[in-house]
């Protein structure tokens, strides 16, 4: 990369070229980064009028318009170009090197559409050279050849058509494969932006719950049911939603604590209707008073023996046998 007044340009590599005129047999050996350079350098040095631009550059061997600056860099160093200007059309050199000419068979239509429909054979020739280089063909290179005609290509790769047709087959297959490829790249992330956008409103939350509980803390201050509440929801809500008798199963304190929870606040809780939620605290609190009878009862037993066991016997004199005066 060259800095330039702050800018950074890229500096592309130098193809080598060679240019001739249409109907000529004379090259000329240049050099040129991009087709703009390597049309600017044809007009120079093929001594074209400047009034018969645009200049059109194409492919000596098959006449296939390049206009595309990827495609230029794509092709092999010392490519033959043929300079045509506005006025002048691709013609075949015969390759016996004679002075005999074979004139194209002359049509207007669009450059484009000509480029289109003659590259498949420069690509078919890439791929005959190394078949290895399918993995670096792009789409629309592997597109070209999928649409391409079976014999035609056939003939190009000096194969049959059966093993053409295959050939297509392939190449439609590995063009599916990238296109599943880069569908699949793109469902994946936008699963990751989903994600984080959901951590991002979960975390929120949490955070809202949190000051909001800090809150309630703070405005309850010393409340009993405040604080009743948040050891229901630590310690007894468990039992309560998993026991069949939770009375049972909970300690005479968790069971006072349960009997004064305010029904409203416990039923939110255990996500419960009003009517089962006073049931089980009604059930909790006779469970709470037999409990607290039951321990009136062994203390008042234990005050009355310890009574017992504290007065003093009575001590009774043995009766004596009575005797016969003699």
């Amino acid at each position: 990369m060259e800095v330039a007044g702050g800018a950074e340009t890229e500096i592309r590599p130098l193809k080598p070229c060679l240019l001739r005129r249409n109907h000529s047999r004379e090259q000329h050996g240049v050099a040129a980064s991009c087709l703009e350079e390597l049309r600017n350098k044809a007009c120079d040095i093929l001594a074209i009028d400047k009034s018969l631009a645009p200049i059109t550059l194409v492919l000596a061997e098959d006449g296939t318009i390049v206009d595309d600056d990827d495609y230029f860099l794509c092709l092999p160093s010392n490519t033959k170009f043929v300079a045509l200007a506005s006025n002048e059309k691709w013609t075949y050199n015969n390759s016996d090197g004679g002075t005999a000419w074979i004139s194209q068979e002359s049509f207007d239509v669009d450059e484009t559409d000509t480029g289109a429909g003659l590259r498949w054979r420069n690509v078919a020739r890439q791929l005959k050279e190394d078949v290895s280089s399918i993995i670096l063909l792009s789409e629309a290179d592997l597109q070209v050849l999928i649409d391409a005609p079976c014999s035609d290509l056939a003939q190009e790769l000096r194969q049959s058509c059966v093993t053409v047709q295959g050939l297509q087959n392939t190449l439609q297959q590995v063009l599916d494969q990238r296109e599943e490829a880069r569908q699949s790249k793109q469902l994946l992330e936008l699963y990751l932006q989903a994600l984080e956008k959901e951590g991002g409103i979960l975390s929120k939350q949490q955070e809202s719950q949190t000051v909001g509980d800090q809150t309630d803390a703070v405005d309850t201050g010393g409340n009993r049911e405040s604080s009743s509440t948040i050891a229901l929801t630590s310690q007894i809500l468990t039992v309560l939603k998993e026991k069949p008798a939770p009375e049972l199963s909970l300690s005479s304190q968790d069971l006072e604590l349960v009997a004064k929870e305010d029904p409203g606040a416990l039923a939110a809780a255990l996500s419960w209707d009003a009517e089962k939620t006073v049931t089980v605290q009604q059930a909790c609190n006779q469970e709470l008073s037999l409990r607290l009878q039951q321990v009136q009862s062994l203390r008042s037993l234990r005050n009355l023996s310890a009574r017992k066991s504290s007065l003093p016997g009575e001590r009774q004199e043995p009766k004596r046998a009575r005797q016969d005066p003699t």
